[in-house]
């Protein structure tokens, strides 16, 4: 039962997320352009439709699995279940996102740029209320704008402000899980229906920090950001 004590949430997640922000971008322009072979008809629009109900199912199926795990009470198999559901959901929260940017045609190449705009969709509403207090404005579909228009410095800052709010709300919550010994058994075969209601969640999030798709190929590709010279 001591090995379920070293397991630290807050310090897996953070890990997690920087892992995925690293390996994830490549892989998102390679889904998005496999997706695009595979459905050449498909607007941006239907596109983004079609990841929204793969993402979504996905992880509802992983978050059912880990969910009938949980229920075991067991603390020693839990944890490392429930550490694994947790990192799963956010690896794959972080491709869509970086999966719809890209059929946004907006440059993410720089980490930090991605970090603000991951944070931003998986912690909601509240990244809004903070980029205006750090950055002095927001906007509707603020997630365009860090691309194109924001300084780096003011997007570090903001990142410094987000990420102790992201590990508290994912690291703080999930960690009950991971660690909470005195959960009820039968709360965790409901964590995959949790799961579907955060993936609907991300979907949702994403669409209003990004904005609709564009209406075609032609004007995602006219409204790429330039290349820096």
């Amino acid at each position: 039962m001591a090995d379920v004590k070293k397991f630290d949430p807050r310090a897996l997640v953070r890990a997690g997320l920087d892992k995925a922000l690293e390996s994830q971008q490549p892989l998102a322009v390679a889904n998005v352009a496999r997706l695009r072979r595979v459905h050449p008809d498909k607007t941006p629009a239907e596109l983004i439709a079609y990841m929204n109900k793969i993402y979504v199912g996905t992880v509802t199926t992983t978050g059912a699995g880990a969910g009938a795990a949980a229920a075991v009470p067991n603390g020693v198999v839990q944890a490392p279940i429930a550490i694994a559901e947790l990192l799963g959901f956010l690896e794959a929260s972080v491709l869509y996102t970086l999966s719809v940017a890209e059929i946004h045609r907006l440059d993410l190449e720089d980490v930090e740029l991605r970090r603000l705009l991951v944070t931003g969709v998986l912690i909601g509403n509240s990244a809004s209320a903070t980029m205006e207090s750090v950055i002095g404005r927001t906007a509707p579909h603020w997630g365009k704008q860090i691309v194109r228009s924001i300084p780096m410095a003011a997007i570090k800052k903001a990142n410094k402000v987000l990420g102790p709010r992201f590990i508290t709300k994912w690291g703080a919550k999930q960690g009950v899980l991971v660690l909470g010994k005195q959960v009820p058994g039968f709360i965790g075969a409901v964590i995959g229906g949790g799961n579907s209601l955060f993936g609907w969640f991300v979907v949702k999030s994403a669409r209003k920090i990004l904005g609709p798709p564009p209406e075609s190929w032609d004007e995602a590709v006219a409204a790429e950001r330039p290349t820096a010279t």
